[in-house]
């Protein structure tokens, strides 16, 4: 039995628990909260009825180095790190869902998230959660960096082919759209259902925090430095992203090695689908799932490549993933409880 404590009790906590349900072989033994402290999970996500019987507690990291073998951190910037430190000494692995270690240049982590971070020496020990490309390292790292819900969307589909030379490395662009609950749960003025509802709009344009996650991994991908543009937008609904990616061939690439690169890399892979010739991909699709959908254009006449992909933020774009990275990590089926996600909200 793998004992696990969630820290924080947002949106991203809750989709934790909605996968976990039914679980044997995990339990959740902690949940923790500041502004619920004291109230029944079920009180505060009524969806959970039934399936936890669990207190909402203030975060004693005491008790869950005591009880504990892994916690999934679920907590806004600069919150993690003190307690990723502590944890991680004690031998509890951690996976923080927040922004803490996903950038390994912490001078680049304060400049876009304005706080310094407090333990720069544990970036190298950190390794970025993406599942498709880093599985070997997640399997024994102590700390794992869950990665954005943008940065997924933009990195899996891209990823393969700047590694195999089929993309210019330069030119990218990156246009994606979110559902409302990628803003949190915290409220916003921005995020209120009159300010959202019935428009369409961009945000962080040209500076968005999510933008160095993508150039990072993008660059690592492509063994250079990887020059993009990515845009957020956020659109009228709960959950869900779909981002239309732009790029070039190489000169000397095939037409035909763009999908025949994607279906090559991500074949086995158990979440990651390749849609056929003319599909592309709907949020709707992947709701509530650990999928991410990709469909791809080729222009003949150009060379201009159009990647679409679409995923849950709250699942593959975080949650799902973090289980994902858990099963490794405590050598289970990595598909274990995200194949049949549960209870839906």
């Amino acid at each position: 039995m793998i004992k696990a404590a969630i820290i924080g009790d947002g949106y991203t906590a809750a989709d934790l628990l909605r996968l976990l349900a039914g679980r044997d072989e995990v339990k959740v033994e902690i949940i923790t909260s500041t502004e619920n402290t004291g109230r029944k999970i079920s009180q505060v996500y009524p969806h959970l009825d039934g399936f936890y019987d669990l207190t909402l507690a203030a975060t004693d990291l005491h008790q869950i180095k005591q009880s504990c073998q892994v916690a999934f951190l679920a907590l806004p910037h600069g919150l993690s790190v003190p307690m990723v430190q502590e944890l991680v000494s004690s031998g509890v692995r951690c996976i923080d869902l927040g922004a803490d270690f996903r950038l390994k240049d912490a001078a680049v982590y304060e400049k876009y998230y304005e706080t310094v971070h407090a333990a720069p020496y544990l970036l190298a020990d950190a390794v970025y959660g993406l599942p498709e490309l880093y599985r070997d390292k997640i399997r024994q790292a102590s700390i794992v960096a869950n990665p954005g819900c943008y940065p997924t969307s933009a990195i899996l589909p891209l990823a393969p082919l700047l590694n195999s030379g089929v993309l210019e490395s330069q030119g990218i662009i990156i246009d994606s759209k979110s559902g409302v609950t990628g803003a949190g749960k915290s409220p916003k003025p921005s995020s209120h259902f009159c300010e959202v509802n019935e428009g369409i709009k961009a945000y962080g344009v040209g500076d968005h925090r999510h933008g160095p996650e993508i150039a990072q991994e993008l660059s690592l991908a492509a063994g250079t430095k990887v020059e993009m543009i990515f845009t957020p937008h956020l659109v009228p609904m709960n959950r869900g992203i779909l981002s239309t990616i732009y790029a070039r061939l190489r000169p000397g690439a095939r037409l035909s090695q763009v999908r025949s690169v994607l279906e090559e890399f991500y074949g086995a892979e158990p979440f990651v689908r390749i849609l056929p010739e003319g599909v592309f991909p709907h949020t709707k699709w992947v709701y509530g799932t650990n999928f991410l959908d990709v469909g791809v254009h080729v222009n003949e006449a150009s060379g201009q490549v159009i990647l679409i992909s679409a995923l849950d933020n709250l699942t593959k774009g975080a949650s799902g993933q973090a289980i994902q990275n858990l099963n490794i990590m405590f050598g289970l089926p990595e598909t274990r409880g995200l194949f049949f996600p549960g209870v839906h909200p």
